[in-house]
């Protein structure tokens, strides 16, 4: 890393902790056999990623959730299985973030959904905090209200040209293999935080 003046970070896996086996087992366990064929770490269907992208509303996901899977199951019954992926925050890395803060410009960039974010803002507030999430960065971007998502290198580039920033001075942390690939195509620098890697262990 050299000259870093920006800092972007992923959310799930690197600031919230997910668990992406568990909706999978959710999701079989309401006969959806082959959920790994639609939504996984490396890819996802046309369906995922409009939903990803904000261009179909939630209840027309859950409608052509079941139009694809054959079933007739209810909105709530596909909402908690969808979001039974999503865990904890890591609070070390919460208050590692409002020390970078001090030091580096930071941002968020989330491949997110609606339900997923109504979803984490409720787990963050679970304790008592003393600033919104979204205070924590100085701009945070979800894919569902942005219109891209990563691995995309046209999402990259929005949000640098967004932002005004030098790809070349700007580093980009997530825990996806490709995602880190995409940024990489735009110019960034980047880590990938491996499991059981930390951001507030990176030396920053």
């Amino acid at each position: 890393m050299q000259n870093i003046e920006n800092v972007i970070f992923d959310l799930g896996g690197v600031i919230l902790d997910i668990d992406y086996n568990l909706t999978r087992v959710a999701f079989e366990k309401l006969g959806v056999l082959h959920f790994n064929e639609m939504y996984s770490l490396a890819t996802a269907d046309r369906l995922f990623k409009n939903l990803e992208i904000g261009t179909i509303s939630e209840e027309y996901f859950y409608q052509e959730f079941n139009n694809c899977t054959g079933l007739n199951l209810t909105a709530d019954e596909i909402r908690v299985a969808w979001n039974a992926m999503l865990l904890s925050f890591r609070e070390e890395s919460l208050k590692f973030l409002s020390s970078v803060g001090t030091r580096y410009r930071i941002f968020l960039l989330s491949n997110t959904n609606f339900i997923h974010l109504n979803s984490f803002k409720k787990i963050f507030h679970q304790q008592k905090r003393e600033k919104l999430f979204e205070e924590y960065f100085e701009q945070a971007f979800y894919s569902c209200e942005i219109g891209w998502r990563k691995p995309d290198t046209e999402c990259y580039n929005w949000v640098i040209k967004k932002l005004n920033i030098d790809p070349n001075r700007t580093l980009f942390i997530d825990d996806s293999q490709f995602n880190i690939e995409g940024a990489k195509k735009a110019g960034l620098q980047t880590i990938q935080l491996l499991p059981g890697m930390k951001i507030e262990d990176l030396g920053l």
